[in-house]
């Protein structure tokens, strides 16, 4: 083959290859109702259902949510506009991602709302303090670990399916469908050498599954069940029977990493608490 041809098939090759490896979005795309998608088909959030999720994990405006597979962009519209969040949808079909661009634009809220091409098992959405999403059970159970090291306080709400032994905090429901709330519990399992009104020496034991936790404190030489234990995101409270054995303490406070600081309250006595990981 002569020189110059050589280089030209070699041009029209390479434009070609060029042109497989990033097709452009079709500007006549319509998405349809139960169509094919990477891991699932596409299915529509009921707008109902999309107010509910938005409205369960309390977003404001000082919220980043994130939607995996974001589809039409409904609700990091919905988010933006009615709620004043930023949003990022995460959608790997090209097609529909720039569908829902479109969508962003016409609801005039650009300056809020980000759509990203990608995959949700790759993009990093560690920023978010919601995530939505509307997967597979399946899909929802990979991404439980991820979404159980984000920050204690997250809010994870799924349209239709849940996430396993990991309990929903709350359930909504709208035109037939429902969602799932989940509050992303700080990791508090293990021994804590705590002090009550500044004076060391008590221990606090936990054990934890999720947010479900239990365990004892010891104060003294007497060791107490926690009982009526609840962990919200970083939000922890607990009962035990005092050490008279009639009157009930009550502890409630917050989980900062390796420390936990709140209260203790017995019959309207409240002494500072405080405890650190040992």
């Amino acid at each position: 083959m002569h020189l110059s041809c050589r280089l030209a098939f070699a041009v029209v090759t390479a434009m070609l290859l060029a042109g497989c490896a990033s097709v452009a979005p079709d500007p006549g795309y319509t998405p349809k109702r139960g169509q094919p998608g990477k891991d699932v088909m596409w299915l529509r959030t009921p707008p109902a259902l999309v107010e509910k999720m938005l409205a369960m994990a309390e977003v404001t405006a000082q919220d980043r949510v994130f939607d995996l597979g974001s589809g039409d962009g409904v609700i990091p519209i919905a988010a933006a506009s009615r709620f004043k969040a930023q949003s990022v949808g995460i959608e790997y079909n090209p097609n529909m991602a720039e569908f829902a661009r479109s969508k962003v634009r016409e609801a005039g809220v650009q300056d809020k709302v980000r759509i990203i091409t990608g995959d949700i098992f790759k993009e990093d959405f560690s920023t978010a303090t919601v995530v939505t999403m509307y997967l597979l059970p399946e899909l929802n159970l990979q991404l439980r670990p991820q979404l159980l090291k984000m920050k204690p306080g997250t809010r994870v709400v799924a349209h239709a399916f849940d996430m396993g032994e990991w309990q929903p905090d709350d359930t909504a429901a709208a035109d037939n469908a429902t969602a799932f709330l989940w509050i992303v519990p700080a990791p508090v399992q293990g021994v804590w050498n705590a002090s009550v009104d500044s004076k060391p020496g008590a221990r606090l034991s936990l054990v934890q599954s999720f947010q479900s936790v239990g365990g004892s404190i010891t104060l003294g030489n007497r060791t107490h069940t926690l009982v009526g234990v609840k962990l919200r995101g970083q939000a922890l409270s607990f009962q035990f029977l005092a050490e008279d054995g009639t009157s009930v303490s009550t502890f409630s406070g917050q989980v900062q990493g390796d420390r936990i600081s709140g209260t203790l309250s017995t019959e309207g006595w409240v002494q500072p608490f405080e405890a650190r990981r040992g």
